[in-house]
């Protein structure tokens, strides 16, 4: 039943918002200065989701660059130019200087929001980079034909306000996660695959700040057909909106009572 769920979610992602919640208000797109860097493993195609996602962007109105070399990131001052970053690049490893430049431009306010091991399993040697994404993936019992539920903490939130829980069939993301992020979403392991897990309730979305920037993750997109599921189009898309008004937004407390009381 949940893998019928799965696939009958599956529509095209134009016609997502005909099926999605009403958004609330977010900082628009209009204008603002975003790039998409992919590449890495290919096994996530990140070509085709660099595509969807310049296709969406163009359509709101931002303006787009895209490259698919990690040395743009040495760019300082067209990284510190930038209203947005969004990276799609599974492992990898960045050189001193194209982690400064990113992590200087994310630490002075350029937004950046990412999903699945495009963001959260990127240069696993580099640890200041973990640290500004909030988590790092470590494991997917199951592989990609898992299915699981995905459940709202936070429905008060811009992203996941509206949005129910869900049920998708994919890689189901063990990760390990700083305490110092906002949770929106998680799921709970069932131990089917690795018995000593079950009952582990991991994050699968979250936002926090990094400085003066804001960061989104979301650790679905396995590949292309995960974005045409409407509660994940609408998340991911609520998050990057949210990341783009980094710049001149207010910074709060983003601690979730996931993990502080």
């Amino acid at each position: 039943m949940r893998k019928f769920y799965a696939l009958f979610a599956i529509v095209s992602v134009l016609g997502c918002s005909a099926t999605a919640p009403v958004t609330p208000t977010l900082p628009s797109l209009k204008e603002k200065k975003v790039l998409i860097v992919w590449g890495g493993w290919n096994g996530h195609q990140p070509d085709k989701y660099a595509f969807l996602m310049e296709k969406w962007l163009k359509e709101e109105g931002a303006q787009v660059f895209v490259s698919n070399s990690l040395e743009i990131y040495s760019d300082s001052s067209f990284m510190q130019s930038l209203d947005l970053i969004l990276p799609y690049w599974t492992m990898g490893t960045l050189s001193k200087e194209q982690s400064k430049g990113l992590l200087n431009a994310v630490k002075n306010g350029v937004g950046i929001a990412g999903c699945h091991g495009g963001f959260g399993d990127s240069f696993r040697s580099n640890t200041d980079y973990q640290y500004m994404v909030g988590g790092q993936f470590v494991s997917h019992p199951g592989g990609d034909s898992t299915a699981y539920t995905i459940n709202m903490t936070d429905t008060n939130d811009q992203i996941t306000e509206g949005v129910s829980d869900f049920e998708i069939l994919s890689e189901q993301y063990y990760m390990l996660v700083d305490p110092n992020v906002r949770v929106l979403a998680t799921t709970t392991f069932d131990g089917n695959h690795d018995a000593w897990i079950e009952g582990a309730i991991i994050p699968v979305a979250w936002k926090k700040n990094y400085d003066k920037g804001r960061v989104f993750y979301c650790s679905v997109g396995h590949n292309p057909a995960t974005f045409e599921v409407p509660e994940v189009w609408t998340i991911l898309t609520r998050g990057i909106k949210w990341a783009s008004g980094s710049k001149g937004g207010e910074l709060t407390t983003l601690v979730s009572p996931v993990y502080h009381k």
